[in-house]
């Protein structure tokens, strides 16, 4: 069994888990707007897709019911993938999600320029890297948060706001203002990504996805993430 290991963040890697979810956030966006206005579908927000697919099923939509199904899939077994990558014992370097999931997106990117690929086909490879991206970045200083999970983010956003509302000591308002402000610009940056992705599918087409490509990999180059932890909670040794 895997047993629960907790980190305690430093300042300084505080700011980069700020940095990265933000980055990794807006990234999310823009993969779900891509996929919502090329395939309508989303490939990042698996909420809105479980909806679907629940609705598909009670009306017997079988078009609808595989998409759905499908993107959701392999969200998870990207998710799964992601995960086993980090306990993996020979595996020594935070940066390699990064680089699998920009690979993931060049080579795809490449692809559609001599073939047209099928809307399933599309939607599980980009559905199965976000679930990769999902797994990077976990928490930003004593913060849980998921970058491509807006309802949550928007309910600890709230959560933290009321409690900063309600709270008498001023330890615990700093820290329920610190969370507020980074839920808050982890939210901008899922909308930020959102907004960009239709200017970019019209001025881009089928290269699109080379520019998260790009981005994934010059974050991953410029930041100091090998020397941080991306998550506070591994579960990482094994009893």
């Amino acid at each position: 069994m895997f047993a629960e290991t907790e980190f305690t963040a430093t300042s300084a890697e505080i700011r980069i888990q700020e940095k990265l979810a933000v980055f990794l956030a807006l990234i999310a966006g823009y993969l779900d707007a891509v996929g919502i206005v090329k395939w309508k579908m989303y490939v990042s927000f698996m909420s809105g897709n479980t909806t679907q697919l629940g609705i598909s099923l009670s009306t017997a939509n079988s078009a609808v019911i595989i998409t759905t199904f499908t993107v959701i899939a392999f969200f998870i077994l990207g998710i799964y993938s992601g995960t086993c990558l980090s306990l993996w014992k020979r595996s020594n370097t935070q940066k390699l999600p990064f680089y699998m999931v920009s690979g993931i997106l060049i080579i795809y990117t490449g692809i559609t320029q001599f073939y047209n690929l099928s809307t399933l086909s599309s939607i599980a490879v980009i559905g199965f890297s976000t679930g990769i991206m999902n797994t990077i970045v976990t928490t930003v200083g004593n913060q849980k948060i998921n970058t491509d999970f807006v309802t949550g983010t928007l309910n600890s956003l709230a959560r933290n706001t009321a409690m900063l509302t309600m709270s008498s000591d001023k330890t615990n308002k700093k820290i329920y203002k610190l969370n507020a402000i980074r839920l808050l610009l982890l939210w901008i940056g899922f909308i930020s990504g959102a907004f960009t992705a239709p200017f970019a599918l019209r001025k881009l087409g089928n290269w699109t996805l080379i520019l998260p490509a790009i981005a994934l990999i010059i974050c991953a180059l410029l930041l100091p993430i090998e020397e941080i932890n991306l998550k506070n909670k591994s579960y990482a040794t094994e009893k």
